[in-house]
């Protein structure tokens, strides 16, 4: 005997992967023709032109469509690696690297007591199910970053803030990774190093060029897109004779008129809400066990996205991520959120780019996907925050409970 433990996922991950990736190249690369708006516009006009402007030695400071932490400049750049390569080529060649990375390091974590195949199962499944947009945005690469974290973190607290404090400053919701770190020492050593990290990041991206934080005040500008939880209110008054349009707006279709800006501010509101029952959760919580940072960290996501002004197809791609991660650990409470997060990338890709049109045009078939696509991951979010709490909060039946190491101790957990 080794000491290890084995995955036991032979090669059916790597092939189920090999040709559900091959299917996503050639959909970017338009050898496949999928119904829709061309999703590799984003790469190709927009991701290019901001491109030319960092090589300038500044950040986009006068495009308000450029709302991203001074981190992204790295994935909008990355592609000069490969300059052999046109630029959205070269990019999509990048993020299917990233897309690798994710599962060898699912596969690799699976080899440890504890932990199995079934969140490499999620990821190979749950990626493609995004359609071709997955490939034309910078998502996959953050994403990669936040299970890379999640998964050293479970040995390694400080690598969970350092790469935890870099995802966020690549697209800022890998902070909170940060939430559901074990109390005490842990705590400390992850949120230390996170500070630290993020502190010294954020520096040299100020020194490196001028405008690195210019994205604060057109993130604030924002208002409710087509897509989000609270667009379904706009979508069902225009069957009534809501006088609003659909306008690009910030790099995205918003409503304008009557009532958005209070739609907006309720959404805000939400997004309050949800701060403070993770903070309630945190005071309460007192049973941490080595999955409880993935399951606290894919609860937060889906909170914080389903009370977003804005829930981008390409969003869904961070649940799919925290989703493996969860599902990596035997011990997972997580299976059923899991689930339905899968469910909703399937409706998302019908409902972008294939239905889009549909969307905007507040029919029938656009509403009803974006209803389901919405239903699933509210629905997802309320059973995960459930789950998260009986789990953790002393005093809180639990069945079920199982032991397991935390950090070499061993630890009574729920299933």
């Amino acid at each position: 005997m080794t000491g290890r433990a084995s995955t036991g996922a032979g090669p059916w991950p790597y092939a189920v992967w090999a040709l559900t990736r091959a299917w996503l190249l050639a959909c970017v690369f338009k050898v496949v023709t999928v119904p829709g708006p061309d999703v590799t516009v984003d790469v190709s006009v927009i991701y290019r032109g901001w491109y030319e402007t960092l090589l300038t030695g500044t950040y986009p400071l006068d495009d308000v469509t450029w709302q991203y932490p001074p981190g992204a400049a790295l994935a909008i750049l990355s592609p000069a690696l490969l300059p052999f390569l046109e630029y959205a080529a070269a990019f999509f060649v990048l993020v299917l690297l990233c897309d690798a990375l994710t599962l060898g390091l699912l596969l690799y974590a699976g080899r440890r007591p504890g932990i199995r195949a079934a969140g490499a199962w999620v990821w190979v499944v749950g990626v493609p199910l995004l359609g071709p947009t997955v490939y034309a945005r910078y998502d996959l690469m953050v994403t990669a970053v936040a299970v890379a974290a999640l998964l050293a973190g479970v040995r390694r607290p400080r690598a969970l803030g350092a790469l935890a404090a870099f995802g966020a400053l690549l697209k800022g919701w890998p902070a909170l990774l940060l939430v559901g770190v074990r109390k005490g020492r842990p705590t400390r050593a992850a949120w230390g190093s996170a500070v630290l990290a993020g502190a010294g990041l954020a520096v040299s991206f100020a020194l490196w060029m001028p405008g690195a934080f210019a994205f604060l005040a057109f993130q604030r500008d924002r208002g409710t897109e087509v897509e989000s939880l609270g667009a379904l209110v706009f979508h069902g008054a225009r069957q009534f004779g809501w006088e609003g349009r659909v306008e690009l707006r910030y790099g995205s279709l918003e409503f304008v008129g009557p009532q958005v800006e209070l739609v907006s501010t309720l959404a805000l509101g939400l997004g309050v809400l949800a701060a403070g029952w993770l903070v309630l959760w945190r005071l309460r919580a007192g049973s941490f066990a080595a999955h409880t940072p993935a399951e606290a960290a894919f609860t937060a996501v889906l909170l914080f996205t389903v009370t977003s002004r804005v829930i981008s197809p390409q969003y869904v791609v961070w649940l799919v991520g925290l989703a493996a991660v969860c599902l990596a650990f035997r011990a997972a409470a997580m299976t059923l959120p899991a689930v339905l997060v899968l469910v909703a990338a399937g409706v998302t890709v019908l409902e972008f780019p294939v239905g889009f049109g549909h969307v905007v045009a507040s029919d029938a078939w656009g509403v009803t996907l974006l209803f389901v696509r919405n239903g699933l991951l509210v629905a997802a979010s309320l059973i995960a925050a459930r789950r998260l709490w009986r789990s953790t909060v002393p005093g809180v039946p639990r069945t079920d409970a199982a032991p397991l190491a935390v950090d070499g101790q061993p630890s009574r957990v729920a299933r």
